[in-house]
């Protein structure tokens, strides 16, 4: 008698299925009930690894939505400026302190308003997009500037 063997290739091993066995016995991590389907097979086999969520079926990797933030992007994010006030897309915000601008050799002086920014998910906490006179477009960080 021969069986077929079952299994799914996932982050360079073969997880294998005993025949009879429910699709996610094999899995190395709990299988957890709550999970999402996954958004690009709709796969609903899906298994936590560390932050993420996985699809073993096509191997995408995500973040899981928090429970209570259904609106999700940019428009359930609050950044705040240096002293606490909550900016918006199209805010004019100054400056509250030198900044060095790599390329150039003068940098942002401190005061320096800066016009329609608009709000973006960055690297390294740079969370503003704007266009200074003088510089150019570039990102910025909440924490050094103020409502204005």
């Amino acid at each position: 008698m021969r069986h077929t063997v079952h299994g799914y290739y996932v982050h360079g091993y073969y997880l294998v299925v005993p025949p009879g066995a429910p699709p996610h016995a094999g899995y190395a991590g709990a299988v957890n009930e709550n999970l999402p389907p996954c958004p690009k097979c709709s796969c609903e086999y899906t298994y936590e690894m560390n932050a993420l969520v996985v699809c073993p079926e096509c191997g995408h990797e995500w973040v899981p939505a928090e429970s209570g933030a259904d609106a999700g992007g940019p428009e359930g994010r609050v950044v705040r400026d240096s002293v606490g006030n909550v900016l918006a897309d199209g805010d004019t915000v100054v400056v509250v302190k030198a900044l060095k601008v790599k390329g150039s050799p003068s940098g942002i002086k401190a005061g320096t308003k800066v016009r329609n920014i608009r709000l973006v998910d960055g690297v390294d906490g740079h969370d503003i997009d704007c266009r200074i006179d003088g510089f150019g477009a570039m990102q910025l960080k909440s924490s050094v500037v103020k409502k204005g």
